[in-house]
């Protein structure tokens, strides 16, 4: 297949002047300036010790304390009515092996804050990163965006502590924004979710409290590599960095043949695509006026199939998901202590781009995703976004395509493979396999949902809302994270938690 010319001057294009050699820079160097590799790892050990303080008990939902059932529809609420609610949604379709069904789904109309405070030090920017405890955490302890909170959070709902360095972000000056922009959250499990990723230039010196460090690009994509370690909401705010253009690849260096050059040419705008941004952006705007999904938010007490007792509200066949409630006591947050409900998934997920070399350019494989959850009900997805043991059930025509590919993938086609949690204040031990496995090319054919994809095209969308969906910007994270090359082995370390 012959790749077609990036037109200059596409909207998908803009970036802050001289950005993207910074990050570059950043990226290539993997032992900090203000603090080593090595040295982290002991204090992040040392915070790990304190974290476990931290205790999270499964309860009965009468234990819940501020929270309970509203009397007319059964919604889980909060007493506040701020934070978030569980309700249920009525889902339609005309795409998919079911054609309607109703579940609970997390209604949180507020939008969060998800920032990370990034300064130079010698020249190297460095991000500002918080170990943080959440409770629904796999390993209790993750490193997390400077700033992680919702409106509730921050306008002390909880009556709790004030979140450290929220102004910076909230009375941030234009020029010191690197990247600003809304984002959706997981569209199976909450209605219309969205959260602000901000990237934050500092100047003037800033005072590391208690439980932050600063580290580099580098540093973060070496530590992608350790299950279960950055988490999601660092993961995607790292992703909607301008980590593209041929500013970056002339820092990189493109090489001439191999994995990683073709990731870094991918990364460039100069190289050839097999779709133009235009037929991209037509593409996904054609799927979304067919409108093949109808959600409808309706009271948790009209949900079918799914059955409340004492403790969880599940699902008639014991697939998907559980609504719990659980008691958090101790450790280093805003609040000393709490309880909440939270949504427990069942099984170890698969989330995996296919990637393909095109005239020596490295294409991702997308899936024009549907979600009932989505603002927009198509985002841009991995290729596979499954919970195999999900379709144990349903017919074997409902096999998500290219999962076996994945699965039965030689190791020495797989290029990353990482446990990665998603959000743990909201969801308890939600665990992923992140996969990128390289394939020979292959024309996307079929139901027409698939498209190969650059990762300049896929980080161009992410400069804009609900394009690509918070699976994939975590597999762009991951992608970034092998432009410097071979990694550092978790186990060779010694520092696998």
């Amino acid at each position: 297949m012959t790749p077609s010319p990036i037109t200059p001057g596409s909207p998908l294009r803009t970036q802050v002047s001289g950005l993207p050699s910074r990050l570059a820079r950043s990226a290539l160097t993997r032992h900090g300036v203000v603090r080593s590799t090595a040295d982290f790892h002991g204090w992040f050990a040392d915070r790990l010790d304190l974290a476990r303080t931290t205790a999270v008990t499964g309860i009965d939902f009468a234990d819940l304390v501020g929270w309970g059932f509203a009397p007319a529809r059964g919604d889980l609420v909060h007493d506040s009515g701020k934070f978030f609610s569980v309700q249920g949604l009525a889902v339609t379709t005309d795409h998919g092996p079911v054609a309607a069904w109703s579940q609970p789904i997390i209604n949180q109309p507020e939008t969060g804050v998800l920032g990370i405070l990034v300064k130079e030090f010698d020249g190297v920017l460095h991000c500002l990163m918080q170990a943080k405890a959440e409770p629904g955490n796999a390993g209790v302890l993750q490193l997390s965006p400077t700033v992680q909170a919702t409106r509730s959070n921050y306008t002390a709902v909880h009556r709790g502590r004030s979140v450290p360095y929220l102004d910076l972000f909230l009375s941030a000056r234009p020029e010191s924004v690197l990247a600003d922009v809304l984002q959706s959250e997981q569209g199976s499990w909450f209605h219309r979710k969205r959260n602000r990723n901000i990237v934050v230039e500092a100047v003037d010196d800033v005072e590391v409290r208690e439980g932050f460090c600063w580290l580099t690009l580098g540093q973060l994509h070496e530590l992608l590599a350790f299950d279960n370690l950055v988490n999601m909401n660092s993961r995607t705010v790292l992703s909607c960095l301008p980590f593209s253009g041929p500013d970056l690849v002339r820092e990189l260096g493109r090489g001439t043949d191999g994995f990683r050059a073709a990731l870094v040419r991918s990364t460039g705008s100069t190289w050839g695509a097999l779709h133009t941004d235009g037929e991209i952006l037509s593409w996904v705007t054609d799927l979304r006026s067919r409108r093949e999904v109808e959600a409808t938010l309706v009271p948790l007490r009209d949900v079918r199939g799914w059955h409340r007792s004492a403790d969880r509200i599940e699902h008639e066949t014991g697939a998907f998901f559980d609504i719990r409630a659980v008691a958090v006591s101790g450790g280093d947050r805003e609040v000393q202590g709490w309880t909440q409900p939270i949504i427990a998934p069942h099984g170890l997920g698969v989330v995996a781009f296919l990637a393909a070399r095109f005239s020596g350019v490295l294409h991702v494989l997308v899936n024009a995703r549907v979600e009932p959850g989505y603002l927009d009900f198509v985002e841009l997805a991995p290729t596979v976004q499954c919970t195999p043991e999900n379709y144990e059930h349903l017919p074997a025509g409902a096999r998500p395509p290219f999962l076996d590919l994945v699965l039965d993938a030689p190791a020495d086609r797989i290029r990353f493979d990482t446990l990665l949690s998603e959000e743990g204040g909201r969801f308890f031990l939600a665990v992923n396999r992140y996969l990128v496995v390289e394939v020979d090319p292959f024309e996307a054919v079929g139901p027409s949902r698939y498209r190969w994809m650059t990762v300049d095209q896929v980080v161009g969308l992410l400069r804009h809302s609900h394009y690509v969906n918070v699976q994939a910007r975590s597999l762009v994270a991951c992608l970034h994270s092998l432009v410097g090359g071979p990694r550092a082995d978790p186990i060779a370390t010694g520092a696998v938690r």
